[in-house]
């Protein structure tokens, strides 16, 4: 989840903020305590930063802290725990931050130089197969001089490096609650610095978040404590916030309530709902060490079959748009290269490519997807891949689904020839969308070895601080993509926030990762 320039990226985000701006100061309220109550479906998988490179950042943006952040309705880091950063040389090869004084973790430890060192090494160490490794791979060595001052050196030149130090992979833990080589475990506890506490969690329940008064940084809280409540069925969390017993609602809605809410202007029962600029994209993964999808022509054979603007329709009612490239609409260096090749399905096309490589009809395929992170649609999403491939006649799908914990370690051990995935941006540039699918260590847990990507367009793309001269570089990157189809981009949604009436904030609350800032939110009547 990064990010670089503040022109052309998002810009509709930063558009957004400018909309509401001048809102003016917030109601004063009584002597109690200012809580707000948040239902979402997607819950973390760890509490350790170490060991997670998923929706676990909804949570950990909110309690851990980092050096850099993104202010609201900008795409450009600032100093969180950091008092300044820079560039040290022309090259983007090293960088150094020095941090606020006097910062302490929430045991009231010392957070000096010494203790973002031990952080950031830790997740190198580790190297976990399910955390953000990857994102520091770049990375040669952290330094720590005096109490206050960190350099990072860089194997290659990164103008991107920033973003990375503005994302939960490089979240600030305590060195002595943090084991230096392996994961922390299954301890319901964090120690961090962020502007919450984690005060309790129940996984796959709650996580009651309090204000932590030793924070030093930028975050100004609106509340005094949020509770997250973690669902597993989409309807009774629209039910209990249509109730009262929630504020708002984030990640968990399905396109049918969005839907009955957009019918009556946006507001029912008490209930008003918000779209903001979206930046997730749904995906299909080809692992080409599976004998099924190793011939390039069957992967273009399904992407010359499947019917992008019927699953909009059918299973997601307009609730998210086509989408023909890894990098989505609205992001800089966006192309449409998998319509140019496949603009629509094309059931003699596939055929053709299927009998000149002498593959034999109906092709066996099992399609993979995981029945509890992107909704409750997903079910419905790949029954419909199903009924559109098998009406050609030219494959045989078979569907299964796994909860996420299952479905992780299975695609990390390559057990699927076919699984799709979502992606929400670590940072909304064009690199992000490209850089952690490629490669031998990568965020779907399947080889894509392609060296032009990996050794020459994205390092060239690299040394480009001017995030806007980087076109040439990610369109190739995205053609290289469309052509051999280990991946296929499937839609790109449009992001939708629904929360009682009372609640204020809402629009404020996204950073351009999409992630909830708790901080932001508060209650009109307070």
């Amino acid at each position: 989840m990064l990010n670089h320039a503040k022109t052309g990226v998002l810009a509709g985000a930063v558009a957004t903020g400018l909309l509401i701006s001048g809102c003016g100061a917030l109601p004063s309220g009584d002597d109690g305590e200012r809580r707000i109550r948040v239902g979402t479906t997607s819950a973390p998988s760890t509490l350790d930063p170490a060991s997670a490179w998923d929706g676990s950042w909804e949570l950990f943006k909110n309690v851990y802290q980092t050096l850099l952040y993104f202010p609201t309705g900008s795409t450009r880091p600032e100093p969180d725990a950091a008092q300044s950063c820079a560039f040290e040389d022309r090259d983007s090869k090293v960088y150094s931050c020095t941090l606020r004084p006097g910062l302490t973790f929430s045991d009231g430890h010392r957070l000096d130089a010494e203790a973002v060192k031990y952080s950031i090494d830790r997740v190198r160490t580790i190297n976990s197969p399910t955390g953000p490794a990857p994102l520091l791979a770049n990375l040669a060595k952290v330094e720590a001089a005096g109490s206050r001052t960190v350099t990072f050196r860089l194997k290659k030149p990164d103008s991107t490096f920033p973003f990375v130090l503005a994302t939960p992979a490089a979240a600030l833990v305590d060195p002595a609650e943090y084991p230096a080589d392996t994961p922390r475990g299954q301890r319901h506890t964090i120690v961090g610095s962020g502007p919450y506490l984690l005060k309790s969690y129940e996984p796959g329940r709650r996580a009651v978040l309090a204000a932590n008064p030793a924070y030093k940084g930028e975050a100004k809280r609106k509340n005094d404590a949020v509770d997250i409540e973690y669902y597993t069925s989409s309807e009774k969390l629209m039910a209990d916030l249509k109730a009262g017993e929630l504020d708002l609602s984030f990640r968990g809605m399905t396109p049918r309530q969005v839907t009955e809410l957009n019918d009556h202007g946006g507001v029912r029962d008490g209930v008003k709902l918000t779209q903001v600029v979206g930046a997730e994209i749904n995906y299909l993964v080809f692992n080409p060490r599976h004998r099924s999808v190793a011939n390039p022509a069957v992967r273009r054979a399904v992407a010359n079959l499947v019917d992008r603007d019927a699953l909009i329709h059918e299973v997601y009612q307009g609730t998210s748009e086509a989408l023909y490239s890894m990098v989505p609409r609205g992001v800089a260096s966006h192309s449409t290269p998998f319509y140019e090749r496949y603009p629509r399905p094309d059931k003699d096309k596939a055929a053709a490519l299927l009998a000149a490589a002498g593959v034999s009809v109906p092709v066996p395929l099992t399609f993979w997807y995981t029945t509890d992170r992107y909704g409750a649609a997903t079910e419905a999403q790949f029954k419909e891949l199903e009924r559109q491939l098998e009406s050609s006649e030219l494959f045989d799908i078979t569907v299964k689904g796994l909860p996420w914990t299952k479905f992780q370690e299975g695609y990390q051990k390559g057990h699927y020839p076919v699984f799709g995935r979502g992606w929400f941006p670590d940072f909304p540039d064009p690199d992000n969308y490209i850089a952690p699918f490629v490669g031998e260590r990568n965020a779907v847990g399947t080889p894509y070895e392609s060296a032009r990507i990996t050794e020459e367009l994205l390092p060239r793309s690299r040394r480009k601080p001017d995030r806007g001269g980087t076109a040439e570089y990610f369109a190739e990157a995205q053609e290289i993509i469309a052509d051999d189809v280990r991946l296929l981009p499937l839609w790109q949604g449009r992001l939708y926030v629904a929360a009682r009436e009372d609640v204020g904030g809402v629009e404020w609350s996204l950073d351009p990762s999409t992630i909830m800032i708790m901080s932001e939110l508060y209650k009109l009547d307070w």
